[in-house]
């Protein structure tokens, strides 16, 4: 069917509706089961498929078609003869990219492998940078079950026209970048194009020309982070926007291909509880379904691949092979090994410049240091020994050594050469960026140590991009330093940076000066901060100000804060319509379940939950999750239990769960446990839940093992979560200390919690047990870290 069929807009319309409400009937879905599913508001398919509104919009109609599995194109010609609009986006405009072949993979960040040694006695095969950075200087390629999933992504792509997104997740030098780069060259083969934004910034290229992307082009957002994690909303905003490009049938096919390492992923993934601050909600939604992990090391079928490889001629591999250690062979060719050699062995001063740039990395800073920064922070590295026999040019020194290559031509600190004057900050002085190996060995190694008074003087005598000063403003407020945050802050706010005004309001509601708190809330929401409209909301609730409070509430909402829309919606929703809701929902659910096969929600959810402890199960419920419009399986399944009211059921379920070993079986036995009261079988099940790699029994376990008396034991796993990422837990082993007596051991933990960035934590800790922070510097912890003694709270304007 085609738009000139119908010279009737109506008619075209009224044909459109009627093909996808065949399509829903077709596949037993209710219009709210439609709407999960496309990802849509009830009240946008409603209208979709009700007589009396207006044309869906392009995006709807790609959306629902895309839920039902219809073709899109003869539904997006009947909305376009319905409404007289254009078939698809206007091929008048220039599209961003160029073709895939024009590129080299080192360009798209794919690391120079390195080279192998000289045979003996002869000369190196590879005599130049220039040489090693063509792309012949590739080793071939070692196909893994990764690759898989991303050739099969791809060609899915290219054969059906419905675009896609893929991003693999892996720790540095594991191959993401090189998997991506492989994945693309049948689409190379068939003329389409690469876009890799950059250019002032990744974040800023990407939402300045996102709109232009057209079909058959692959988005290129390697080092994902960058995007997703931009900060004053533009994150936020540029996931949105891929979202949207994915879901335009009239732009496709595109291909979205990022790369992140694992604790990217976690923060970008994490499910806050409700109430929290939800600052990814919309990179949450976008990845849901679309990660792809990569293994830390070769396995038996790689290995034995890339032999077969080197025996073949491939001297990269074959050196690879001989040299690196338990399966690290893409590590090995990325130069990791000699990188971390190279830290190892450096002199004092070039390890402390790299201690102050990977220090500055974990704590926000961008990319690129500046020359001046680096040589600032790097003297309270040193100790006075190691200062005092600096020579004149100990920093023409250290850089020299820093910038020269290890293999595959990388370099523990290199020089960077912008390719335009908007590329790095705007100063006259040289800039470096420390390898992404050891910025995340940094990261894993420097975790609880706090950096040196000089870091922060050079960080607020050169740090001169907002975003820095903010980052590090930010980090400095959460280690107590709150003069030198105060003074990061000052320059962004008065250039109205609504997360420096956010920090500027905390620091002043911290020292108690209410009114300039105030001051700098209201600014902070003046400048689009919802965080600050919630710190806002909870320091007028934390009063009793409640008029006050839902005003501010008010506001946030209308700025369309989640947390507060759904506090508002809350308070004006009566007892009757939470209720009516409720029973909507069962049916909802008890329709869905009759569309399965089955009689109740009670026995649909026995059979969805037994099915999840095998691995093929629980693949196919994390898919219908997510195609539900769920971020993971157990919230779906949660919500499903709400309304049986079954608890012996849901016992049995979770038993027959726990007898395959299945991790979240264990751990929802441990909780029923705990709820019974017996503590002893709580205990057992969450040990059990632990070994199966639960990430939250561990903190269940150690409650209970302090409720069973046992200290010893309670430490030993309240420390455990402490080290997975419930931080909170190291409050608690102070609690055990100080309960003991162990001045030293609580004082130890005190300074662990204050290196990790939760000082705040401990200053509200000691603030209900009754001491002030000042009474805790008493107690022998400097904000700074430093060793006891008087503290002067900053001077702030």
């Amino acid at each position: 069917m085609t738009r000139q069929n119908f010279e009737n807009p109506a008619a075209a319309l009224a044909e459109l509706r009627a093909r996808l409400e065949a399509g829903r009937v077709a596949v037993h879905l209710s219009k709210s089961m439609l709407a999960r599913r496309a990802r849509l508001g009830r009240t946008t398919v409603s209208e979709a498929f009700s007589s009396s509104a207006d044309a869906p919009s392009a995006q709807t109609v790609g959306a629902l078609a895309h839920a039902l599995r219809l073709d899109p194109g003869p539904l997006l010609d009947l909305r376009a003869a319905a409404v007289g609009g254009a078939f698809a986006v206007d091929e008048s405009e220039t599209p961003v990219g160029q073709p895939i072949t024009e590129w080299n993979p080192h360009d798209l960040e794919v690391h120079p492998a390195a080279a192998p040694p000289p045979p003996e006695g002869g000369r190196p095969l590879a005599s130049s940078a220039r040489q090693q950075r063509t792309a012949s200087a590739l080793p071939a390629y070692v196909r893994r079950p990764h690759d898989t999933q991303l050739t099969d992504l791809v060609a899915a792509t290219a054969a059906d026209g419905r675009s896609r997104m893929a991003v693999l997740v892996g720790s540095s030098s594991t191959g993401k970048t090189r998997a991506c780069w492989e994945a693309v060259q049948p689409l190379a083969e068939a003329g389409w194009r690469l876009w890799h934004p950059f250019d002032p910034t990744r974040a800023e290229a990407a939402l300045a020309d996102l709109a232009c992307v057209g079909p058959r082009t692959v988005v290129w957002l390697n080092e994902t982070q960058h995007y997703l994690g931009a900060s004053r909303g533009l994150g936020e905003r540029i996931a949105a926007g891929v979202r949207g490009l994915l879901t335009d049938p009239a732009r496709g096919p595109v291909l979205v291909l990022g790369t992140l390492w694992p604790e990217y992923a976690d923060v970008f993934t994490k499910i806050v509880a409700v109430g929290e601050e939800d600052p990814h909600s919309q990179a949450r939604e976008l990845l849901a379904g679309r990660l792809i992990h990569l293994p830390g090391s070769f396995d038996t079928d790689a290995e034995a691949s890339a032999k077969a490889l080197a025996d073949a001629g491939d001297l990269q591999l074959a050196h690879a092979l001989k040299s690196a250690r338990d399966g690290r062979v893409a590590q090995f060719l990325a130069g990791a090994p000699e990188l971390l050699h190279r830290y190892k062995t450096a002199s004092p001063a070039a390890r402390a410049i790299l201690d102050a740039a990977s220090d500055a990395r974990r704590l926000g800073s961008g990319l690129h240091h500046l020359l001046p920064f680096l040589e600032t922070a790097t003297e309270n590295y040193l100790t006075d020994d190691e200062y005092d026999a600096l020579d004149d040019n100990w920093l023409e020194q250290a850089l020299a050594d820093l910038g020269r290559p290890v293999h595959g031509n990388l370099a523990p600190l290199r020089r960077i050469r912008p390719r335009s004057a908007r590329s790095l900050p705007s100063s006259p002085a040289p800039a470096y960026r420390l390898a992404d190996y050891l910025e995340q060995h940094g990261r894993s190694q420097r975790s609880l140590l706090c950096p040196p008074t000089s870091f922060w003087h050079a960080a607020h005598d050169h740090l001169t991009a907002p975003d820095d000063r903010v980052a590090l403003g930010e980090a400095a407020r959460l280690r107590w330093r709150l003069h030198t945050a105060a003074q990061l802050f000052r320059s962004p706010a008065e250039a109205g940076h609504p997360e420096a005004l956010l920090g500027l309001a905390r620091i002043h509601d911290i020292l108690g000066n209410d009114q300039h708190a105030e001051t700098m809330y209201e600014r902070a929401a003046d400048a689009g901060s919802t965080a600050g409209m919630n710190d806002w909301y909870w320091k007028h609730k934390r009063v009793g100000d409640d008029e006050a409070a839902r005003q501010i509430d008010k506001r946030a909402a209308d700025a369309g804060d989640i947390v507060a829309l759904l506090r508002t919606e809350a308070q004006n929703t009566s007892e009757e319509q939470r209720a009516a809701d409720k029973q909507r929902w069962k049916a909802e659910q008890n329709e869905e379940a009759a569309a399965a096969g089955y009689s109740n929600v009670v026995d649909y959810l026995t059979a969805l939950t037994e099915e999840s402890w095998t691995e093929a199960g629980a693949a196919r419920l994390k898919q219908k999750a997510n195609n539900l419009g769920y971020a993971e399986p157990h919230g779906y399944l949660s919500l499903l239990w709400s309304l049986t009211g079954n608890e012996e059921a849901g016992l049995r379920i979770y038993e027959a769960g726990a007898a395959a070993s299945h991790a979240e079986a264990l751990y929802r036995l441990a909780i029923a446990k705990s709820e019974a009261g017996d503590g002893t079988a709580a205990a057992a099940f969450a040990f059990q839940a632990v070994e199966a790699g639960h990430p939250e029994a561990a903190a269940l376990l150690a409650w209970e093992l302090e409720n069973s008396g046992e200290l010893t034991a309670a430490e030993h796993w309240h420390r455990h979560a402490a080290g997975h990422s419930y931080k909170d837990h190291l409050l608690v082993v102070i609690r055990l200390k100080r309960q003991a007596h162990d001045t030293d051991g609580a004082l130890t933990v005190c300074r662990e919690a204050a290196n990790t960035a939760r000082v705040d934590l401990i200053h509200s800790f000691y603030w209900d047990e009754g001491l002030a922070w000042r009474d805790l510097c008493a107690y022998g912890l400097e904000p700074d870290g430093t060793p006891s003694g008087r503290w002067q709270p900053p001077i702030l304007d």
